[in-house]
């Protein structure tokens, strides 16, 4: 039976950082990915918070983890885990076989939850985007808005209004669902303009979003916007692993700084993970502490 000393479940950020520490430590590892190497960050065109990166894209980021990490000695493959098994040596079932390591670090990751419209992965990273503290500072000066009610989109909001010409914030529901002190906020920011009830129809434009078409009632209206922000919440991509590792009531990983579970030798680390900040800073950090974590144990 061939045994990893690590499989890492996920191929991005947290996951390739993962690699390289394990691998500096003189382990086997397998990266397996069920999608896109490098993960979420491949749709941003443009990423200017990463440390050491004045501006990079999201793809040449994510070719370098990905060059550092085979370069290290990394077995790359593409496969989606279905499964593990624990045990002394764990077990991770794929699409595609077996495969067995000693410890395991999930970073999965989450998918962001989409409205479900016409040409709206095709605008991803083309006038779409899920992040403004990644991605506002394009949108100086023009038009955007952003979809959602929670505290999420109230806070995407506040942060765009302060650079763009004007913010139009799309809530369905007859009232926005975040807190309070928020809520007022918004009432007193000028170029921010709150739609209640109101439910994004259609996107337009070609190869770059120029606007949408949004429901008020039995009323349509055209937006013509330069971008749009969706904040309707994460999917953290954890379904094959809930009934091994414990999970909070939101689905994501229940586990603290020290990228542990509830599973001995069983890590998790990245988005998937609970905690506030979700940034390529605070994956990278994750998959340093859950590799580190790993050969600990393996140490045992």
């Amino acid at each position: 039976m061939n045994i990893y000393d690590i499989i890492i479940i996920g191929g991005g950020p947290a996951g390739l950082t993962a690699a390289v520490y394990a691998l500096r430590a003189n382990k086997r590892v397998l990266v397996m990915e069920k999608g896109t190497f490098g993960g979420q960050i491949t749709s941003s065109p443009k990423v200017e918070n990463i440390p050491g990166f004045i501006s990079v894209s999201g793809n040449e980021f994510a070719d370098k983890l990905m060059e550092q990490a085979i370069e290290l000695g990394a077995d790359i493959e593409c496969l989606e885990a279905l499964g593990i098994e624990d045990g002394k040596v764990k077990k991770v079932i794929t699409d595609d076989g077996d495969y067995y390591a000693k410890a395991v670090i999930i970073a999965a990751g989450t998918r962001h939850r989409l409205l479900g419209l016409d040409k709206e992965e095709d605008f991803i990273g083309n006038g779409i985007s899920f992040c403004a503290v990644c991605d506002g500072a394009f949108y100086k000066d023009k038009t955007v808005a952003v979809i959602g009610g929670g505290n999420s989109a109230l806070q995407e909001a506040i942060l765009l209004s302060e650079s763009c010409e004007r913010v139009y914030l799309i809530q369905n529901l007859p009232y926005f669902t975040g807190e309070e002190r928020l809520i007022e906020n918004i009432k007193a920011i000028d170029n921010l303009i709150p739609l209640t009830d109101s439910v994004v129809t259609a996107l337009h434009g070609t190869d770059f979003l120029t606007g949408i078409t949004i429901r008020t009632g039995e009323a349509h209206q055209d937006i013509a916007l330069d971008g749009m922000f969706t904040a309707i919440g994460l999917i953290p991509q954890l379904e094959p692993f809930n009934s091994l590792i414990n999970v909070n009531s939101y689905g994501y990983a229940d586990s603290d700084e020290s990228c542990t579970t509830n599973a001995e030798g069983i890590f998790v680390a990245g988005d998937c993970r609970s905690k506030r900040i979700r940034q390529v800073a605070t994956a990278v950090s994750d998959g340093a502490i859950a590799a580190l974590g790993a050969v600990d144990y393996i140490k045992q």
